[in-house]
């Protein structure tokens, strides 16, 4: 599908946002927008479908994992995180147990995957490098740098954790923090084609690890003590642990799911696959789209999965601009 075709969409979605108005008794609603992709694509799919399908205001409030459930837990803002990775937030549990905060789906139905990589390439070339203890041995072949998530991520806090406990950074490794998610993803495009070493963090769904074949370091075995404490900033008892399996979720405040609920109840029904995502996700980098370009891709495309989430007038108000 060409990019026209969307802008068009997107043109027609704005002239005819009135649409919504039958259900406007929905008002201001205030969802997070992450800065990494998955969660971005979230956020504007959320956005479109609640502006034209059910009337709401909506704001997007740029935000982190951490600051997010921050604010959430203090000022009960932004209504709607869209997509919470749990394990970097233990105080999610204790709001969600006290019922100040509600989960309302698992977004990723299949969950996350964080590791630690390389390059295939890599390691056919140099097998010893799959696991961290032969990483540590030959620092120089990974080009001395370990990639890393940007400050403010979950990631940042529980890789710093491992790194330390591993005492990486005392073996020949700098510790690299990227700017963003993208100029981390550019580092491994950049490596690719260049067939240069890499070493480093990164997750999925994403369009990077369905494009770039990369090899998981082993690092331990999953200990959830020891990885709960790598995830809490100031937690002392660190030590190596791998990621486990990452729950995804749709979260949102309690007020907001009294005040809300059919929109609540939208929210309940909001959940991708990974590979419906990394097939989003590869579609916008091949086509140098935007997030709001991706979010309508995905609505004009997937349309038997995203109608189902709906309620009957908001089908019916979105079926006149999504055709």
């Amino acid at each position: 599908m060409t990019k026209r075709p969307l802008f068009a969409a997107a043109a027609t979605a704005a002239t005819l946002a009135a649409a919504g108005a039958a259900q406007a008794e929905c008002g201001a609603v205030s969802i997070s927008e992450m800065d990494w992709a998955s969660s971005a694509v979230v956020t504007h799919v959320a956005d479109f479908i609640l502006t034209n399908g059910y009337g709401c205001e909506v704001s997007r409030v740029p935000t982190t994992t951490v600051p997010a459930m921050t604010s959430l837990a203090e000022t009960g803002a932004p209504d709607v995180v869209t997509e919470l990775w749990t394990i970097y937030t233990p105080i999610y549990f204790e709001l969600r147990d006290a019922g100040k905060v509600v989960e309302l789906a698992k977004v990723l139905s299949d969950g996350g995957v964080e590791a630690w990589w390389i390059p295939q390439y890599l390691a056919e070339k140099h097998p010893e490098l799959t696991t961290l203890e032969g990483v540590l041995a030959n620092p120089e072949l990974v080009g001395g740098r370990f990639h890393d998530c940007p400050v403010g991520w979950g990631c940042d806090v529980t890789n710093l954790s491992n790194l330390t406990a591993a005492d990486a950074l005392g073996s020949g490794l700098e510790r690299f923090q990227h700017g963003s998610g993208e100029t981390l993803a550019t580092s491994i495009a950049s490596a690719f084609e260049a067939q240069e070493p890499w070493f480093g963090y990164y997750w999925a769904p994403t369009s990077v690890l369905g494009r770039y074949p990369m090899v998981e370091v082993k690092t331990a075995g999953y200990d959830e003590a020891l990885h709960t404490c790598n995830s809490t900033p100031g937690c002392e008892e660190i030590g190596l642990s791998a990621y486990p399996p990452a729950d995804v979720v749709t979260t949102a405040s309690a007020a907001f799911v009294e005040r809300e609920p059919e929109v609540a109840e939208f929210f309940r029904q909001m959940s991708y696959t990974n590979a419906q995502m990394n097939e989003v996700l590869a579609w916008q980098d091949d086509n140098g789209a935007s997030y709001e370009e991706a979010a309508v891709y995905f609505l004009t495309s997937y349309k038997d999965v995203w109608s189902n989430w709906l309620n009957d007038a908001a089908r019916e108000n979105l079926s006149a601009l999504l055709k």
